[in-house]
């Protein structure tokens, strides 16, 4: 993406959509929406140990100034109306991570009235990271997962299964 030698030459050569997409995948500000038990692991992924802070993302209270959700936990029929309300004030660009597999399909409680069986039929979703409840390290490596797609020139929104 960025080509040249600054350290030898002093200069560096980049187009202005590889400035752009530098600048989105270094700087996500995220949005927590922490339903469940998979919100302590998304605070422990944010605390000093793993420090998502050294990646580039950092959380924020407003939706209007966060480009990236992180759904954290199991969402029922009631709180998805308000899921979705914050979504959509959120600026674009915007990128959705689902945490667990209560966020992903359902989990435990796929069969239950009141619970919707994954968050990617209110939102739409780009990366799916697995477990009940997912470790930090699983989070990170999705977050990481996240950046790589949003460096790829030509990316259309597809989602992605992390599979370990």
């Amino acid at each position: 993406m960025l080509s040249g030698n600054l350290e030898k030459d002093g200069f560096m050569l980049s187009s202005v959509e590889g400035l752009i997409n530098a600048a989105q995948k270094d700087s996500l500000w995220y949005l927590s929406f922490g339903l469940a038990c998979c919100a302590v692991e998304m605070m422990h992924a944010a605390g000093a140990r793993y420090d998502m802070d050294r990646f580039g993302m950092m959380p924020r209270p407003s939706p209007r100034h966060a480009d990236l959700m992180i759904v954290a936990g199991t969402l029922t029929n009631k709180m998805a109306a308000a899921m979705r309300k914050v979504y959509d004030q959120m600026p674009e660009p915007k990128y959705v991570v689902s945490m667990g597999s209560c966020a992903n399909g359902g989990g435990y409680y796929h069969y239950s009235y009141s619970v919707v069986r994954g968050c990617d039929r209110i939102v739409p979703v780009d990366i799916y990271v697995p477990g009940c409840p997912p470790t930090a390290e699983a989070l990170l490596y999705g977050l990481m997962q996240l950046q790589h797609k949003i460096r790829r020139s030509g990316y259309q929104g597809k989602a992605v299964l992390i599979e370990r």
